[in-house]
């Protein structure tokens, strides 16, 4: 035992003397190459002597790095994870300088700006030294992931080594054909292993509302209902609701938790990262739902920790973070060269936000997942943005979001590895929320935007210069918190704030999903009083060839649905043909369910679909959308390993995030240690009745929902939610 101990301090310390050796000869290096960074008296010194200050800086530089940088990133903890990674050069160049002053009689000197460049270097090298050396020795590897869970690690209580942990990966925004279609071209690689061996996919279908905040909602809190779209006025309250702003998703969480009566899916020892609910977890880091919290009691932020506490973490993700900004002008710049379309306008913060979500999250959210991992949690819920973000400008199909695929591959390959390392066994499940549907914009395809539109049916003017509806990406918001942080606004406070009451009615868009609210009215307007209002309206909207149906209430026939040439069909008798049939099957029973929400808008309007291509229109800036029916959105996928029980039974679809729910806490079961008390693990019922349609009795999917775990009386976590 004592033998061991001693061995493993001796590679230890071999290790650490290989680094600074390594270290040592960069500085020389770098030295010799760079005019303003010298290592030598003005008279001149021997080599020796030389190289003798080099192992003073490297050693000096190595040993702040190792104790003074935490300090200073729990210091900048409240500093949004964009401004500390714009800051992580000047930090570390100021290290370097503090180094130098260590060397004796003053021998080590450079500019601010070459401390920069030199501070980089040697943090990347060092890091890939360490690494590198700690490849063929699984405990040193082991111990270098260790780090990353330090600010998560238990305190005190033991890992079941026995049962299995259980982390769902979503994929945002990759639909199932897109999935399989990179698999098969090669783009992923680690998912086409787990196809071929380790894993089944199975698809599942949205509601209407195919978005992150319908969806995750559904898969995180078991309850999609009254969420008819990404954004949504609510006449009771006189209140615009938006999925993605911090007040939105804490307001959509209670009710959730309201409904069901269940704090959430990670309510036992569960950490959530990246997300827009917390799902009741403990454990959470760049969760939008917690943002607005003050204080110590929001740990939102505290995952930033955990990566950037490594300097060479922090310089890699800003080295990483300027090129992807440099990918993505050089991107657009071809885009318009090739005179590539459709397009949209991809200048202003959308470089930066585009970075944000594919280096500087993904980064945060993959090492926040290992370290879960690595403390032994029982389930994690980890939200990947990127290929999300990216496919809203370039398209799901472009070459742009296949190499996001291709980098979140190997983001899914160091997880698998890390889980390797892990006290316990983890099963790995892969999920997206929704996918994409490609197209040209509606103002692009017709020249006007859908408000635009509304208004000439309303018979008001419309401006000649179009107003943009602004984006729905979760990445976008993300980046729009951290901005505000670094000004110290509250998050709460955003730009989209509800007009005024009056005559003229509100558009919003969600993708290709339209809503329109007259908001002078408390009650929801029906056919009847919207044509004595605005007679030419509704034949306006269901006759342009860039709307497939819309939905309205009818005093004489309840609600209906209304297509062209005069379509009209009271929703009860609603098909999956007729006005519907592009849009799939399913259609009909999504857009009953959607009816019965108490703010489901006066007007809801969903854009054609092409049944051969699955092309729509989105309502807003993207040339992939989601938010409505029509091709590839409503069609994510659920990569499940074998060792669990199949999502559903043969010949039955899984449909609506709510099923999803109560399959993953079947799974979560499954896994769980046996003799948990028949108490705790009644699912509240309420889930059940959220649902219009359901499956078939006796389905894997509905039995989930009566042996899930769950703690339905937690208030605590509900609290915490």
């Amino acid at each position: 035992m004592t033998e061991g101990r001693w061995h493993r301090a001796g590679g230890a310390l071999l290790r650490v003397i290989l680094v600074w050796a390594v270290s040592t000869l960069t500085m020389l290096a770098l030295a010799g190459a760079l005019p303003d960074f010298r290592l030598q008296s003005p008279d001149g010194d021997s080599l020796t002597r030389t190289a003798l200050t080099a192992a003073w800086g490297a050693g000096a530089f190595g040993l702040l790095s190792a104790l003074v940088w935490p300090l200073l990133v729990r210091a900048l903890l409240l500093v949004p994870a964009l401004v500390l990674g714009l800051l992580v050069f000047f930090l570390n160049g100021s290290l370097l300088l503090l180094a130098l002053r260590f060397v004796p009689d003053g021998r080590g000197a450079l500019g601010p700006e070459t401390a920069v460049v030199v501070a980089a270097v040697m943090s990347a090298v060092a890091s890939a030294t360490s690494t590198a050396l700690a490849v063929r020795d699984d405990n040193a590897y082991r111990r270098r992931l260790s780090r990353l869970a330090t600010r998560r690690r238990r305190r005190g209580g033991d890992v079941c080594d026995d049962c299995h942990g259980t982390v769902f990966l979503q994929l945002d925004g990759v639909g199932h054909e897109v999935l399989l279609r990179a698999a098969k071209d090669g783009l992923m690689p680690t998912v086409a292993s787990w196809l071929g061996s380790s894993h089944r996919i199975t698809p599942w279908r949205t509601d209407w509302s195919s978005q992150t905040g319908a969806s995750q909602l559904g898969i995180l809190h078991g309850s999609t209902f009254d969420v008819p779209a990404f954004r949504w006025y609510e006449k009771d309250t006189g209140r615009l609701m938006v999925s993605n702003r911090p007040a939105g998703a804490v307001e959509l969480q209670r009710r959730a938790v309201e409904r069901t009566g269940d704090a959430g899916l990670l309510v036992r020892d569960g950490a959530s990262r990246g997300n827009l609910f917390s799902g009741g977890a403990d454990q959470v880091a760049l969760v939008l739902s917690v943002a607005v919290r003050r204080g110590r009691a929001n740990r939102s932020r505290a995952g930033y920790f955990a990566y950037f506490s490594d300097p060479a973490n922090a310089v890699r993700t800003a080295v990483s973070f300027v090129a992807e900004v440099g990918r993505e002008l050089g991107q657009s710049v071809r885009a318009r060269l090739r005179d590539e379309g459709p397009r949209v306008r991809r200048g202003g913060l959308y470089p930066l936000i585009r970075a944000f979500a594919t280096v500087v999250e993904r980064d945060v959210v993959v090492a926040a997942v290992i370290g879960d991992m690595l403390a032994g949690r029982t389930a994690v819920y980890a939200d990947l943005v990127a290929y999300d973000e990216v496919a809203h400008h370039s398209g799901p199909h472009s070459r742009d979001a296949a190499q996001v695929l291709e980098r979140l591959d190997r983001s899914l390959a160091l997880i698998a590895k890390a889980a390797e390392h892990a006290p316990r066994p983890y099963h790995l499940v892969l999920l997206s929320d929704h996918g994409q549907s490609p197209g040209e914009t509606f103002e692009g395809a017709y020249g006007l935007t859908l408000k635009d539109l509304v208004r000439a049916g309303c018979g008001l003017p419309v401006p000649r210069k179009a107003e943009r509806s602004s984006s729905g990406a979760e990445a976008r918001e993300a980046a729009r918190l951290a901005l505000l942080t670094a000004l110290h606004r509250d998050p709460a406070d955003g730009p989209e704030e509800p007009p005024a009451p009056g005559a003229e009615p509100m558009v919003l868009a969600s993708g290709n999903l339209g809503l329109v609210s007259f908001c002078d009215l408390p009650e929801r307007l029906s056919k009847e009083q919207i044509d004595a209002r605005h007679p030419a309206l509704l034949s306006t909207l269901a006759n342009h060839p860039g709307i497939g149906f819309l939905l309205v209430r009818s005093e004489e026939h309840g609600s209906v649905v209304l297509g062209p040439a005069g379509a009209e069909i009271p929703v009860a008798e609603l098909t999956d043909d007729g006005p519907l049939a592009p849009f799939g099957r399913g259609a009909a029973d999504a857009v009953r369910r959607t009816d019965t929400f108490p703010h489901v808008a006066d007007i809801m309007i969903n854009s054609m679909c092409d049944s051969g291509t699955g092309r729509v229109h989105a309502f807003e800036e993207q040339i992939g959308s989601h938010g409505g029916l029509g091709g590839e959105q409503s069609q994510p996928f659920l990569l499940s390993p074998l060792e669990l029980s199949p999502p559903v039974a043969d010949g039955t679809e899984l449909v609506g995030a709510e099923r999803v729910h109560r399959v993953l806490r079947r799974w979560l079961r499954e896994c769980e240690r046996p003799g948990i008390p028949a108490a705790e693990e009644a699912a509240p019922g309420a889930a059940n009745r959220d649902r219009t349609t359901g499956g078939a009795p006796g389905s894997p999917e509905v039995l989930g929902a009566q042996d899930a775990p769950g703690a339905p009386g937690d208030t605590g976590a509900a609290a915490r939610g």
